[in-house]
């Protein structure tokens, strides 16, 4: 019969994939990306939108040209009239008043703000009331930051009673740890490849913990399931019991992610991307590396982490210890596996209890007959129903 390939064994949970056992990789990893996430951060640090960092924001109507024509003019004007400032973002915006271009600056003075918008409208031919804009401080931005800094310190602390009631404080403390990471990576990328940080990247980050989470959750309640009561036989380990259920839960959880993922890539590369919604890549982008990264954690460290913790338990640790021994024993030869040949003598002296035959007595010879049932009522060898006569015919005085 032909070895099934890899992706109906996943199915099946039968890739015996050895994800639990290399847990120190999968943590090196871990911890060189969130090192170099960390450096970004103090290096990089943050490309901020003006909701965050302050700035101006001009619209002006899509039929002046092509976004790049109009992103030009206007970084024309701002080197004339605008003291320096440039375009940090531009995007094509619909609303029911129709298609317009919205371009963010740099922080102008209202002085500055009227004098680039004059110059906008004579490089584009436009009259200037034809040009809105508007000034945005960062206190706004802090504002939301510290909003949401609160919303996941009430989210996190609501997570860990959750888990702690639901299964054990060190599943707690690994879900909470793998959402820590998921969130720092996911930062690291913003601040790599230099995207823009807007309120919409906040309402991301906290969609996607409530994503981490689920992923998360159903790998370790069949983790539970599966180290349910394993104290009670020698035959795995906590870890090997937690790998399994890896493994059994693994499509389960690529299934969930690549379904999550299809409409979020949808929304970003052909909502965002082809069809120009510029409002959507925010929120989209966020959304996506997010969800990505908590696949992976969820699979390569919070599992893995749970495992680490829950090796320090003495009870957990003499168990995986006494699994341990006996399959050297097994291997030295000092005892037998279950399922192996025995010898003759050893099956022998395993089928007899010593106990039941000592309570059976001697064994009856192979052909005797058995021994007739005394009537009930006899006692001491006469016979029932004696009349009350002797034997010797003699009444009873």
């Amino acid at each position: 019969m032909a070895k099934s390939g890899l992706a109906s064994r996943l199915y099946r949970g039968e890739a015996d994939l050895n994800i639990v056992g290399r847990r120190k990789l999968w943590f090196a990893v871990a911890g060189v990306l969130v090192l170099i996430a960390v450096l970004s951060f103090a290096v990089r640090g943050f490309s901020l939108g003006i909701e965050f960092a302050g700035g101006n924001s001009f619209q002006v109507p899509a039929s002046v040209g092509t976004l790049e024509q109009a992103e030009a003019k206007v970084d024309a004007a701002l080197a004339a009239k605008g003291g320096g400032a440039e375009v940090v973002t531009a995007q094509k915006v619909g609303s029911t008043s129709g298609e317009y271009y919205e371009l963010r600056t740099g922080q102008l003075t209202a002085e500055q703000a009227n004098e680039v918008k004059t110059e906008m409208a004579q490089s584009f031919g436009i009259q200037a009331d034809q040009i809105s804009g508007s000034q945005v401080s960062e206190a706004w931005g802090s504002q939301v930051t510290s909003r949401a800094l609160l919303g996941l310190l009430i989210f996190v602390a609501v997570v860990a009673i959750y888990l702690i009631l639901r299964f054990e404080w060190r599943m707690a403390a690994a879900a909470i740890a793998s959402l820590f990471t998921n969130l720092v990576l996911t930062a690291g990328i913003y601040s790599l490849v230099g995207f823009e940080v807007t309120p919409s990247t906040i309402i991301g980050f906290l969609t996607i913990l409530g994503f981490a989470l689920y992923d998360v959750v159903v790998v370790f309640d069949k983790v539970q399931e599966n180290t349910r009561g394993i104290t009670a036989n020698n035959n795995h380990t906590y870890g090997e019991a937690a790998n399994l259920a890896l493994n059994q839960s693994l499509m389960r959880s690529l299934n969930t992610s690549v379904v999550a993922l299809l409409p979020v890539g949808g929304l970003l590369f052909i909502g965002a991307g082809l069809l120009g919604a510029g409002t959507l890549k925010d929120l989209g982008l966020v959304l996506f590396v997010g969800m990505a990264v908590a696949f992976l954690t969820s699979i390569l460290l919070a599992t893995p982490l749970l495992v680490l913790l829950k090796n320090q338990d003495p009870r957990i640790s003499a168990h995986n210890k006494r699994v341990l021994a006996r399959r050297g024993a097994i291997a030295r030869g000092e005892v037998t596996p279950k399922g192996a040949p025995r010898s003759a003598a050893a099956t022998a002296e395993e089928t007899i209890d010593p106990e039941a035959a000592a309570l059976a007595g001697a064994a009856p010879k192979v052909g005797a007959r058995p021994a007739a049932k005394r009537p009930s009522g006899a006692r001491g060898g006469r016979p029932a129903g004696g009349g009350g006569n002797r034997p010797g015919g003699g009444k009873r005085r």
